[in-house]
C-alpha cells in the first residue's frame, strides 16, 4: 500500500521561503515520477512541479518557475519542494503525488494515482 505524507507547511511572509517534504511508503519509490500540486482557496487543484525517477529532468508550472525547486532522495523515499520568494498567490494546500513508473514528465492530475493528504501553506503580506 502506498502512503504519501506531506509536512513543512505553515505561515510565512511574502518574500520568505519554505521547504515541503513528502515521505513515501511502499516499494519501488525510486521507480516512479513524483509531483507536487496545489489547491488555492476556492480554486481547482493545479500542477506545480514534477521530477523523473532518476532526477534527471524536472518541469515546473510557469507561475513557480525560478522560485520553486523540486528534488528527491530515493534512499530516503522522500521528495521535496523548496519554495522561495513566496507570493500571496502561492497560498494553497500543497499535495504530493506519485506518477507513473519509468521516465517521462507528467503534469496532468490524471497521470497521478496516489496522493497525500496535503499541507497548508499560507503566505501573508
Amino acid at each position: 500500500q502506498v502512503q504519501l505524507v506531506e509536512s513543512g507547511g505553515g505561515l510565512v511572509q511574502a518574500g520568505g521561503s519554505l521547504r515541503l517534504s513528502c515521505a513515501a511508503s511502499g516499494r519501488a519509490f525510486s521507480s516512479y515520477a513524483m509531483g507536487w500540486f496545489r489547491q488555492p482557496p476556492g480554486k481547482e487543484r493545479e500542477f506545480v512541479a514534477t521530477i523523473t525517477w532518476t532526477s534527471d529532468n524536472t518541469y515546473y508550472a510557469d507561475s513557480v518557475k525560478g522560485r520553486f525547486t523540486i528534488s528527491r532522495d530515493n534512499a530516503k523515499n522522500r521528495v521535496y519542494l523548496q519554495m522561495s520568494s513566496l507570493k500571496i498567490e502561492d497560498t494553497a494546500v500543497y499535495y504530493c503525488a506519485r506518477g507513473p513508473a519509468g521516465g517521462g514528465i507528467y503534469y496532468t492530475r490524471r497521470s497521478y494515482n496516489y496522493w497525500g493528504q496535503g499541507t497548508q501553506v499560507t503566505v501573508s503580506s
